[in-house]
């Protein structure tokens, strides 16, 4: 596009005209990779608008190319609840469990039918989620831990990948998720500044892209140069593409940059595609791209293959093999976890291995090193893939000067006997009052998964055990400010933000509860499971039977759930918690994204000829809506059946949609 020589008749038009001059050489660079003038002669445009904006402020306008940095530095980064919950694809990385995949949905769509894949890059960057509504750019967040992202609106907009306003046309309501990136050019461009100004360069591009997006100021996140491309949506409302190919060439139509994919009508092809993708393709992407990901293709054939409790069912993130480096190990240490566990961590002379420097392996446990054969001063190969914990895999050539290891006799942190129970691999300090156990009990306890209490790091936490301010968990909840103020780095501000976070956390879903608690065998899964199937109450009468009547508990669990609520520690544990005014709710069932009932509420009323009232609302609860007992505003759908009495009566008076049995079965996939 080559703007004309001829002025234009006013500043409003020529104002107007450079606008949209500049968003089509955006949609060209960052949508089509085919830019059409030179960055200098961009820049002329850029600085011509500006100045015209300036002498006419009158004709100012938020979303113009101009205002991608507006605003002053942000302090703080506020949780934003996602539409739908961003969930995590399952990884694989051997073919065979690609083909196991592939066998599990054909065998769960209906006979006949064929799954139509979708394939498109993996992309080693930054989930985010933008919201527009009525084509405007009104939130970003990052992905956070799935329900709850931080709001990075103000830093989103500098990224001219990402349009500010989508053309006529465009969904009413679209929360749009994909990945923020930084081509490797831009990588190394920003290195090069860094190292210029003395500070540590980035490790990776990923880690570039995530520090850029959460800067303070986004004037910092604008000179970046990240990018976005678009991938699935929470949300669509209005016009609802029938499939991932047609979602993402609407996305195209709009101006959002998306996903370039490939499909394929059977699983050889696919993995035939993986494996040429490599060596063909990624090298021409010029981002960081580790594997592929492969979807069912239409979304109803989507809703009905559904979702297990953290990843869809017709996804999966089909990963190229980890990568590896060797090293010396030049000594062996020892942790101590929460429950008492030594755990043997091998210090390595430190190397880059998958995008990090790696200067510690675990070694998991004793066992381990036997098997291994491994003695400090040996070299070994470390292999990592993606975010997983490095690992050992062998050892390549044994030392001049090896030095066994073997099991310590005192806790490495508080001297007590190291014991090792019979039948059971782990030695474990024999000492519950162990202060290293103890800090990282509170550690797990203040994490995110489980009370997420932020502000309570190693750090605190390191303080509190060492000066006996907090002898176990219910123990935080007794915490003063002036006890606070006494530790180190903390001021009046950082003191009640703790306090704040640490009263929010007493609202807590039971699940999150369970998961802090440290109970052996039961983490944030087994948490889930354990709050969807009873209360704190009926969890601590339970019996072995009645717990491992629930999936996913088996005899072990089972034993060790009953045993830390009959010990006095639990039952203690429990009680203070719950004086402490911890409520422990029931959580509510989580709607997947995408799923066809996430956000509705459904209140059923009368008799129902093809279900029971609690079948039905498990129906509603499996397709990621809420069963009510009682009609309000908030009610999406009063489902009527044969002698429906006041809650028909009720949903009529707030002009609530009322469903016969017949209509409600014609909304289920």
């Amino acid at each position: 596009m080559r703007r004309s020589s001829k002025p234009a008749n006013s500043p409003a038009a020529e104002i107007a005209a450079l606008r949209a001059e500049l968003r089509e050489h955006d949609r060209r660079y960052y949508l089509l990779d085919a830019p059409t003038v030179a960055d200098a002669e961009y820049d002329r445009l850029m600085a011509r608008l500006k100045a015209l904006e300036e002498a006419h402020p009158e004709l100012a306008d938020p979303d113009s190319p101009s205002r991608r940095v507006s605003g002053g530095v942000s302090t703080d980064f506020k949780p934003v609840k996602h539409a739908a919950p961003m969930l995590s694809l399952d990884n694989a990385y051997e073919e065979a469990e690609v083909r196991a995949w592939d066998e599990r949905v054909r065998k769960n769509l209906p006979p006949g039918q064929s799954p139509v894949y979708l394939v498109e890059p993996k992309i080693d960057g930054l989930s985010c989620a933008l919201s527009y509504e009525d084509g405007a750019l009104v939130r970003a967040a990052t992905r956070g831990d799935g329900e709850t992202g931080e709001e990075v609106t103000a830093n989103a907009r500098t990224i001219r990948a990402i349009p500010l306003r989508l053309p006529a046309g465009a969904p009413e309501r679209l929360e749009l998720r994909g990945e923020v990136y930084m081509t490797l050019a831009d990588f190394e461009t920003v290195n090069e500044g860094e190292t210029r100004a003395g500070r540590e360069p980035f490790v990776n591009p990923r880690n570039c892209a995530a520090g850029s997006l959460r800067q303070k100021d986004p004037a910092v996140t604008a000179q970046r140069r990240l990018r976005f491309l678009a991938h699935s949506y929470g949300v669509w409302q209005g016009g609802e593409p029938a499939s991932h190919h047609e979602f993402l060439a609407r996305c195209r139509d709009l101006g959002l940059p998306a996903s370039r994919a490939e499909r394929f009508t059977g699983i050889d092809a696919v993995i035939g595609y993986f494996s040429r993708f490599k060596d063909l393709e990624m090298p021409r992407l010029g981002f960081a791209v580790d594997g592929l990901v492969i979807k069912v293709d239409d979304f109803a054939q989507q809703r009905r293959l559904g979702f297990t409790a953290r990843s869809p069912r017709w996804g999966l993130a089909f990963k190229y093999p980890a990568q590896q480096a060797t090293s010396t190990v030049e000594r062996v240490a020892f942790s101590v976890g929460r429950t008492g566990t030594v755990t043997p961590v091998a210090k390595v002379t430190p190397v880059f291995c998958a995008g990090v420097t790696i200067s510690s392996v675990t070694l998991h446990n004793f066992e381990e090193i036997e098997r291994l054969g491994l003695k400090a001063g040996d070299r070994v190969l470390i292999e990592r893939a993606g975010e997983v914990i490095p690992k050992i895999v062998k050892v390549v050539e044994k030392g001049k000067k090896r030095t066994a290891v073997l099991p310590p006799k005192r806790c490495p942190d508080c001297g007590s006997p190291v014991v090792k129970e019979e039948g059971r691999v782990a030695y474990r300090c024999d000492n519950p009052s162990c202060p290293a156990q103890l800090r990282r009990t509170l550690e797990h306890f203040a994490s995110r998964p489980a009370m997420d209490i932020a502000g309570l790091g190693d750090s605190a936490v390191d303080q509190l055990v060492a000066r006996g301010l907090v002898k176990d968990a219910a123990g935080v909840y007794a915490l003063t400010k002036e006890q606070l103020l006494g530790l180190e780095l903390f001021a009046d501000k950082k003191a009640e933000n703790l306090l704040a976070q640490i009263e929010a956390s007493k609202s807590r879903p039971l699940d999150r509860v369970l998961n802090a608690l440290g109970i052996r065998q039961v983490g944030e899964k087994t948490a889930e499971t354990l709050a969807e199937r009873f209360d704190m109450d009926g969890l601590m009468d339970a019996s072995p039977e009645d717990l491992q009547s629930v999936s996913d508990v088996g005899p072990i669990v089972a034993e060790s759930i009953v045993s830390f609520f009959a010990s006095q520690g639990g039952k203690d544990l429990v009680a203070r918690l719950r004086r402490a005014g911890v409520t422990m709710p029931r959580p509510e069932k989580k709607a997947a994204a995408g799923a066809p009932f996430a956000g509705k509420t459904f209140v059923f009323t009368g008799e129902l000829k093809s279900f029971t009232r609690e079948e039905a609302e498990e129906t509603v609860k499996s397709l990621g809506g809420k069963a009510s007992g009682s009609v309000s505003s908030k009610t999406s759908y009063v489902v009527a059946g044969e002698a429906a009495g006041s809650k028909l009566r009720k949903a009529a008076g707030l002009g609530v949609t009322v469903l016969t049995e017949e209509q409600f079965k014609e909304l289920l996939p």
